[in-house]
């Protein structure tokens, strides 16, 4: 019997979730993108929509092997919530959880054919987190740069200049990142080994507004004993 996984993603405002039997899809549903930071994203409609899936899939919790998580860029609390489900079950069930950048879960897209691809997440304030990809002949995706903050109204220049095609929320088909997209990355996902619960956390791109108006204010750092 293939192995069971449960895929997670909150990076964007429309949380996503999968369940796959070895590398295909055996069921997902994803809430509407509301546009609206935190809305339609909460725990009261993210944890439901994980149910319903595991019940579309016709599995129980404890059948899954193991449970994969977008690690971000992208909404603070959003991937909050998504950690938090992720990490819960996989603690509960005693299975080892891993993750993967919700940028390259847009590349997982099984309409994308071959080539390269600029990723893009939006970030808020006016800038977009942006990663160059390239998925390969056999269905891997390789990421050619380190994810980094670009102004918005430069991503397409800059994808321009390097020739290949933007992909994500706001451009191009519209593509965002989707939970079954890991199922095109599975092998590397798991290669990249387990997260330790204890301490993984999503990677969130920027310093949440708050802390910077923090830090402003203070004229230094804010760490953990402030």
């Amino acid at each position: 019997m293939s192995v069971l996984s449960l895929v997670v993603d909150g990076s964007t405002y429309a949380g996503t979730v999968a369940v796959l039997r070895g590398s295909g899809v055996e069921a997902e549903i994803s809430l509407p993108d509301s546009g609206i930071p935190s809305r339609g994203q909460r725990g009261e409609d993210f944890m439901p929509m994980v149910a319903a899936c595991l019940d579309e899939a016709n599995i129980k919790v404890n059948d899954l092997a193991r449970v994969i998580c977008g690690s971000g860029p992208g909404s603070f609390t959003s991937l909050r919530i998504a950690a938090s489900i992720a990490k819960g079950i996989a603690a509960g069930v005693g299975c080892p959880m891993f993750s993967i950048s919700s940028l390259l879960l847009i590349s997982g897209a099984a309409s994308l054919q071959p080539g390269r691809y600029l990723c893009v997440l939006p970030a808020m304030r006016g800038e977009s987190f942006v990663v160059q990809v390239e998925i390969g002949e056999a269905g891997g995706v390789t990421t050619l740069d380190n994810e980094r903050l670009l102004s918005t109204a430069d991503v397409e220049t800059a994808a321009s200049a390097i020739g290949v095609s933007v992909i994500g929320p706001g451009f191009g088909d519209g593509l965002r990142p989707m939970a079954r997209g890991a199922a095109r990355m599975l092998d590397q996902i798991i290669a990249t080994g387990e997260c330790d619960l204890n301490h993984w956390e999503p990677t969130y791109g920027r310093l949440a507004e708050a802390q910077v108006k923090w830090e402003a204010q203070h004229g230094r750092p804010l760490t953990a004993d402030a």
